[in-house]
């Protein structure tokens, strides 16, 4: 299976426009950004637990980036609620699942060669003012969570390649307006030039290569 997988092309979705699609975990959904193999893949998703579902233990053989959007995911490790932010690294294993019901943003299969640094941040709280929380930094990639106020016009350089997620508010790019879980992905050159909405933007932001040179090879 392949989506969106040409780098070269800038992508804006509404992914919550995106149609639901059934998970091999009863209870389990989601909505596709990108992809590119089957149920072990490079991946960018939406996804979303119904109340009392769970996905059979794993292990992350090529890593794993989440960002909690709704409810609270949880694992044996413990309750990750609305905002948190963490990074499994290649070789790590749990039991996804939600007691209430969740909805998570995941990369799957992006971590590089000698990336090995878990992070967990439970949960990252907003900002009521403009600004960046800085989530994980290590000189390849800066990933943070940005609050633009009402009406604040921005513009994120971009030298390597730009990702983000629209959190909350709305954010307007050219004629399209983007409103939660709006998905934006930009090649290296292609500055993101956009305009927070009468509820300002919260955003969650990647700023790295788009594939990284050494990301780690897929079995």
């Amino acid at each position: 299976m392949r989506i969106n997988d040409d780098l070269t092309i800038p992508v804006i979705i509404q992914a919550s426009e995106l149609p639901w699609m059934a998970s091999p975990a009863a209870g389990v959904d989601r909505r596709m950004l990108f992809r590119i193999g089957d149920e072990v893949a490079r991946a960018t998703s939406i996804v979303r637990y119904a109340p009392r579902s769970a996905f059979p233990r794993h292990t992350h053989g090529g890593g794993e980036e989440i960002v909690v959007l709704e409810g609270v995911f949880q694992d044996e490790h413990g309750d990750y609620p609305t905002g948190s932010y963490f990074r499994n690294p290649p070789g790590t294993s749990h039991v996804p699942a939600s007691a209430e019901g969740c909805t998570i943003f995941v990369r799957l299969w992006q971590f590089r060669e000698g990336d090995h640094q878990q992070i967990v941040r439970r949960p990252v709280q907003a900002r009521s003012a403009p600004g960046a929380i800085e989530l994980f930094n290590d000189g390849s990639e800066n990933v943070r969570f940005e609050t633009l106020a009402t009406g604040a016009a921005t513009i994120i350089e971009n030298q390597r390649g730009l990702e983000a997620l629209v959190l909350d508010g709305d954010l307007t790019i050219g004629d399209r307006t983007l409103t939660t879980q709006g998905w934006i992905r930009l090649p290296a050159g292609d500055a993101l030039r956009a305009v927070a909405g009468p509820r300002g933007a919260r955003l969650w932001v990647k700023d790295a290569p788009l594939i990284h040179p050494d990301v780690l090879r897929m079995p």
